[in-house]
């Protein structure tokens, strides 16, 4: 994967850049942090500034990576702009959907509930512009953001697929029992979406239109644990692997009481656990054709370069990569 021409982007006094999105004129990425924030890449500088942010209690968010405080001062994942407005939408584990207009500042919630149950680990979302509708998850309804890992290991199938009408306010869910959903993304000619189902390694692709319209299917198995999903110019999808699947994750997953049995140990053991999880430091990412085969595989083993991949947007020959658990984001040349 890594090349001389690729370049980490380090996020200095911030941590964890998970998601990455580029306003309608062209200009950023913003990028979303684990201290609440979201940040503007400022090309004149080269550095980074502040946009937005998710939580109007500032006053102990100054450390990069506090998990603890994720509460207070919210955990912002997926980040995508509505393109008529230019307002950017949000979504935030612990305050749910949310709006920034193109000025910055303090995002306002949009949604926090579905069928009456609040929104407890709001993921990532899409956009359909020309419906005004947003595909959004709720990764689980009983797990928080700081205990991901627990929730995967226990076997929860907790997760929801909302569909929000930004005219209306009408909510409405559309899947649940998923495990541990994650990313969406919208197809080119609009006609299905497509849903991260990290616990199970799987691409989920819900039909929105034609004699399937309403129906879920399995789009793809992956060789990891899949993150956010960005589509292309092309239509084709590039999907961030927070990791490849281990022998001991693989037991794990089919001894699910032991993840209920690790729910009772500390937050600190929690991030521990993680690197025994994942089995390494690695970097994956994938593209996949819209009919749902693996095309093209980049990938840093060892994680010297790029690790935890959490998305890929592609844009001007470059990939911008992402991860939630490291200081830096990369950029990874096409050509």
């Amino acid at each position: 994967m890594v090349k001389a021409s690729d370049m980490p982007i380090k996020v200095p006094g911030a941590f964890g850049p998970e998601s990455l999105a580029f306003d309608p004129s062209g200009a950023g990425p913003y990028t979303s942090v684990a201290d609440g924030r979201i940040l503007k890449w400022d090309p004149n500088s080269s550095s980074w500034v502040d946009f937005a942010f998710t939580s109007s209690s500032r006053k102990d968010c100054n450390q990069p990576f506090a998990p603890e405080l994720e509460h207070v001062c919210g955990r912002p994942l997926g980040l995508r702009f509505e393109q008529k407005t230019g307002d950017l939408y949000i979504a935030d584990a612990y305050f749910g959907l949310l709006r920034v207009g193109p000025e910055g500042g303090l995002a306002l919630k949009v949604v926090t509930e579905a069928e009456g149950i609040p929104l407890h680990f709001t993921n990532d979302m899409d956009i359909d512009g020309e419906d005004d509708i947003i595909y959004f998850t709720d990764s689980s309804t009983k797990f928080r953001r700081r205990h991901f890992i627990p929730s995967i290991l226990s076997g929860d199938k907790t997760g929801r697929f909302i569909k929000y009408n930004i005219a209306s306010k009408e909510v409405t869910v559309l899947l649940r029992d998923i495990a541990f959903a994650n990313g969406v993304s919208l197809s080119k000619d609009r006609s299905f979406v497509l849903i991260a189902e990290t616990g199970t390694c799987k691409i989920l692709r819900y039909w929105l239109q034609g004699p399937k319209a309403g129906q879920v299917e399995t789009y793809t198995d992956l060789p990891g644990y899949p993150d956010n999903i960005r589509r292309n110019s092309k239509g084709e999808f590039w999907v961030g692997l927070h990791a490849k699947k281990t022998p001991l994750a693989d037991w794990l997953l089919r001894n699910t009481w032991v993840g209920n049995t690790l729910l009772k140990i500390p937050l600190s053991f929690v991030q521990q656990l993680h690197a025994l999880f994942v089995g390494g430091h690695h970097g994956i990412v994938v593209k996949l054709i819209e009919e749902g085969q693996v095309v093209e595989v980049l990938e840093d083993t060892q994680g010297k370069q790029v690790r935890y991949a959490s998305e890929v947007e592609e844009r001007d020959g470059k990939l911008w990569i992402g991860s939630p658990i490291t200081p830096s984001a990369w950029v990874y040349d096409l050509d």
